[in-house]
């Protein structure tokens, strides 16, 4: 079994990092650069920093912002929010980043994950899915969850896996900010049908939730924000605690492979 990876999440509004409950009420967690150095030293495996008002403001990600962040960190950094063209991927990747999440732009045209891929390996391309339970099964919504497609989540995440994307980041928009564990029949039936990574997220409340999110849901990494902000779990205790559950992980002071 690979590696499992724990992953703080940086949701941007206005510059700050904010965190809200389903995608509403958001409040303020502090100051993106200094959590950014203090998820390194603390032994997090990678960083998401996701601009989540970008594209419903149709504005590009704060570039600068991220060239700050990555200048700060070690571990490998996705971005996120606002990115529509190859070009502004490539202006993501420059400023430091080095992998990048697609989500509206993807929805709207599917070719830049096969153009995206193309330019800069699949291993660099992300597609983030926000799913909502209606019914049965799970609806796609873009615009930062604001906007319902009428798409059926699965049947996207298995598309995207086609176009040309090396990973998924799939948050539950139900679970995201509840603290209520994630929704483990999302993963376990995502999980079925691609063979890619999934970053699981939306739910995290507890250590028992991201052990779950991995021995239930099959994930292959667990993403999450406001636990590790507010220091309600330290990743390294969680860290522990995964590992004395059986399941492989990469302890502080461990290089990354």
């Amino acid at each position: 079994m690979l590696t499992k990876r724990i992953i703080p999440c940086l949701d941007i509004k206005d510059g700050r990092t904010v965190k809200g409950v389903n995608f509403i009420s958001l409040r303020d967690a502090g100051d993106p650069v200094e959590l950014a150095r203090r998820y390194t030293n603390e032994g997090a495996d990678e960083l998401v920093f996701l601009d989540i008002t970008a594209t419903k403001e149709k504005r590009k990600t704060l570039v600068k912002l991220v060239t700050e962040i990555a200048k700060e960190i070690s571990i490998p950094f996705t971005v996120g929010g606002g990115i529509r063209s190859v070009d502004e991927i490539e202006e993501i990747l420059k400023a430091g980043a080095d992998k990048v999440s697609l989500n509206s732009s993807i929805v709207r045209d599917p070719s830049l994950l096969i153009r995206a891929s193309e330019a800069f390996g699949s291993q660099a391309i992300v597609a983030a899915v926000d799913a909502k339970r209606k019914g049965n099964s799970w609806e796609v919504y873009v615009k930062g969850g604001s906007e319902p497609t009428g798409i059926d989540a699965i049947e996207w995440m298995t598309k995207t896996e086609k176009l040309g994307a090396g990973e998924i980041l799939l948050t539950s928009m139900d679970r995201d900010g509840t603290k209520s564990g994630f929704d483990l029949d999302l993963l376990k039936t995502v999980n079925k049908t691609v063979r890619i990574p999934v970053i699981a997220s939306g739910g995290a409340g507890t250590i028992q939730h991201c052990i779950d999110a991995v021995t239930i849901g099959n994930s292959d990494a667990v993403l999450a924000a406001s636990i590790f902000h507010f220091r309600e779990i330290e990743i390294e205790n969680l860290k522990e605690e995964m590992a004395q559950a059986g399941i492989p992980v990469r302890l502080l002071n461990q290089p990354i492979n």
